[in-house]
């Protein structure tokens, strides 16, 4: 018979990469990982994994067994959430990704209150400016920032994201103050990478108007975009939930050019055909209630 343990040790493994971590997420010993697998794949009579000692692989079996596993701890998950929402309470584990500095000044102090209310709730958080894949990284859900694009994900937006132009005082005195599209040519700009191009888009009465500047800095967190912006090397386009404090404390000041940057969204996701679970839409309600609408860190 297998047993549902083995399953999840499975998955787990598959999902963290390794059984080192996958024993740390599961708060077990690394051998009691590795019997589970082994009985399991003695009880299947099949090789589910090429453990090597850099890295493990899927075998054909594995990865045919791997689709039915993922739904089977799944559909346990939620048995076991639906009974303790028959009792009235919150409980099981969710599995989330967000940006790292969304996560780090705003997706925080709005969770601590929702996991004190709801003890039962196990979280596992992962913060990760990377683009992460809510359909195939094995996440309840991902929080995200920009454009709502992707058709394949179920959707809650958390808040509206409001992007200006910003740079240091020092930056402006120096190289100018741009007030049009066209006097952004030769500036030096600093962009995000993880949107894949260096340009800023606005909303113009004809359609979306593309602008390129010259680039200073390409980086793949907000934090230290910001801080290059402040250290006077070029222009950002931030959002307001990044730039307001600095904003605030003149640190940054916005670069206003007559037209707005395109609109974008705060929201949490998950992939299409599964169905949002209970503490999945709590969770998603008390996020919206806490950042508030408008947001609380518009400038």
């Amino acid at each position: 018979m297998i047993k549902i343990e083995g399953i999840q040790s499975f998955v787990a493994v598959v999902e963290a990469g390794s059984i080192s971590e996958a024993a740390r997420r599961l708060r077990l010993s690394k051998s009691v990982i590795s019997e589970r697998l082994s009985e399991l794949e003695k009880t299947l009579g099949a090789t589910l994994l090429h453990r090597t000692t850099r890295k493990l692989t899927l075998t054909e079996d594995g990865t045919v067994f791997l689709a039915r596993a993922n739904r089977i701890v799944h559909e346990i998950d939620e048995a076991a959430s639906d009974m303790a929402e028959r009792r009235g309470t919150l409980a099981g584990s969710l599995r989330i990704a967000a940006p790292v500095t969304f996560g780090r000044m705003h997706l925080g102090p709005a969770l601590y209150p929702f996991l004190a209310e709801h003890p039962e709730i196990e979280l596992a958080l992962d913060l990760d400016d990377r683009r992460v894949d809510a359909a195939s990284d094995g996440y309840d859900a991902i929080i995200r920032h920009g454009p709502i694009a992707d058709s394949r994900l179920v959707v809650f937006k958390l808040a509206a994201s409001r992007r200006m132009l910003t740079a240091s005082p020092e930056y402006l005195a120096r190289a100018g103050r741009p007030a049009s599209l066209a006097e952004l040519d030769g500036h030096r700009g600093l962009f995000y990478t993880n949107r894949g191009v260096a340009d800023w888009r606005f909303q113009g009465a004809d359609g979306p108007v593309i602008v390129r500047a010259q680039v200073a800095l390409r980086v793949n967190n907000g934090d230290m975009l910001r801080d290059a912006a402040i250290a006077g090397l070029g222009i950002a386009l931030l959002p307001a939930f990044i730039a307001g404090p600095n904003i605030r404390d003149g640190s940054l000041e916005v670069v206003d050019v007559g037209l707005q940057a395109e609109p974008e969204f705060l929201y949490l996701a998950h992939a299409e055909g599964r169905r949002s679970s209970t503490k999945l839409r709590a969770l998603a309600k008390h996020l919206k209630a806490a950042f508030g609408e408008p947001p609380y860190w518009d400038v």
